[in-house]
């Protein structure tokens, strides 16, 4: 073999390397940025449940000062009037 075909096989070769070393530290990467979208959804949904229950709890306040302050007719008794 020549040491001109020599040094084409050798960067061939680190060529090759390189690329599949790159190809793998992408796929890596983009894992790791799918994985982070994972836990920010996380915690954007845990936010918005905690918001949810907040308010799910005011509007229980304000119904429980509503009923003491009004008086509150069921359905079936509106009706026999």
């Amino acid at each position: 073999m020549s040491a001109r075909a020599k040094a084409t096989l050798a960067a061939s070769f680190a060529f090759s390397t390189f690329i599949i070393w790159a190809v793998h530290y992408q796929q890596s990467r983009e894992r790791e940025d799918m994985f982070q979208g994972v836990i920010r959804d996380d915690a954007r949904r845990l936010e918005k449940m905690r918001q949810r229950e907040e308010e799910f709890r005011a509007s229980s306040r304000k119904r429980e000062v509503y009923e003491q302050v009004q008086t509150v007719v069921s359905g079936d008794q509106s009706n026999q009037n």
